[in-house]
């Protein structure tokens, strides 16, 4: 038995299964709604009831209050419905975005690659080719975990397209089952189920301004794909990319980046830059912070670019106020950041709407 859901303001409708999340349903349906964290903590995908029963699920009181429970509030990553219901949601529409329903897949692990001492690399053919926007991500399965763990995919679309393949730069979370799982135990050969693609952090392509890339730790892995596919595509606008990394060991795919802007230097400008590597050692690029390292490059002023970040929240946020203080504003700065449960309940800028 299923239930029907209808989404106003649009007046779509779909099919919900009885233990089904309404935004495993909307998404899987092609129909996007925002969100963010996925473990009802962050209140991004709230969406008010207009008509029907829902169970809440394990959505947390300070992200849904009891008065906007009873005031038909719900948190639609965690809520299933109880009967037939109506929902209003605030449903945004982007010119760029396409709709690529949520489908499941069977990967065959081909390679797996330390690329550092912390990030791992991981090539997976799957049974068929992933349609996705470059800079989407994937949900994947792990043995022994109750919940899926958020990839970006790494490679460009043709990737897939070619040979339904998809590359993934996983880092190690500290005390993380399922990083530390990925790191330890998987090996070529073994399988994984995974779902996608998710997410909306992808190259607004209408805009036709130059852009900024700006990432850090294994947040290269969207970058990565975005850029490559730019690249593929022949001319546009030019494009720089601003990595951080702690130190030169973490720095990873350097000379690969090296190479890529050599090749096209009108097109790709490649700027590193480490804020832990030891002092006399036989670095001499850029010392400091990827969003200072980008200041510097633009002399403080970024309007007239369009603004791609991801990496850890803190850096997201330094990078977020940065580009503000230059006169680039939230409509041309696009974010992506996975948020676990303990992310989710730091405090977020009330400056800046992730996407």
């Amino acid at each position: 038995m299923s239930f029907e859901l209808r989404i106003e303001p649009t007046g779509q409708t779909l099919e919900v299964a009885p233990d089904q999340t309404v935004l495993d349903a909307c998404l899987r349906a092609g129909l996007w709604l925002p969100h963010a964290c996925c473990h009802g903590l962050c209140a991004t995908c709230k969406v008010r009831v207009l008509d029907g029963e829902v169970d809440h699920g394990e959505a947390s009181p300070f992200a849904l209050m009891d008065f906007e429970r009873e005031e038909g509030r719900t948190l639609a990553c965690c809520a299933t419905l109880q009967s037939d219901a109506v929902i209003e949601a605030d449903l945004d529409v982007d010119a760029d975005a396409r709709v690529i329903p949520v489908d499941d897949f069977r990967a065959t692990v081909l390679a797996r690659q330390a690329l550092t001492p912390t990030i791992l690399g991981l090539t997976l053919q799957l049974d068929r080719p992933i349609d996705f926007q470059a800079g989407q991500y994937i949900n994947l399965a792990i043995p022994g975990l109750a919940s899926r763990r958020a990839f970006s995919i790494a490679s460009p679309t043709s990737l897939s397209r070619d040979g339904a393949r998809i590359a993934l730069q996983v880092r190690r979370v500290p005390g993380g089952a399922g990083t530390g799982w990925l790191h330890d135990t998987l090996r070529p050969g073994m399988t994984l189920d995974l779902a996608g693609p998710y997410g909306r952090f992808f190259v607004r392509t209408s805009a036709a301004r130059p852009m900024l890339f700006i990432a850090g730790g294994s947040g290269l892995a969207s970058p990565r794909s975005m850029i490559l596919d730019l690249l593929e595509q022949g001319d546009g606008p030019p494009i720089t990319l601003v990595v951080g990394q702690r130190c030169r060991e973490e720095l990873y795919e350097h000379e690969d980046w090296i190479a890529r802007a050599e090749a096209d230097p009108a097109r790709l400008r490649y700027l590193p830059v480490l804020s832990h590597e030891p002092e006399g050692s036989a670095w001499r690029g850029l010392r400091g912070w990827a969003h200072e390292a980008a200041r510097d490059l633009f002399d403080g002023d970024f309007r007239g670019l369009k603004a791609y970040l991801c990496g850890p929240p803190a850096m997201v946020e330094a990078a977020v106020s940065t580009l503000m203080q230059g006169r680039l504003f939230e409509r041309d700065i696009h974010t992506e950041q996975f948020l676990s449960a303990a992310d989710a309940q730091r405090v977020r800028s009330p400056l800046f709407r992730s996407v």
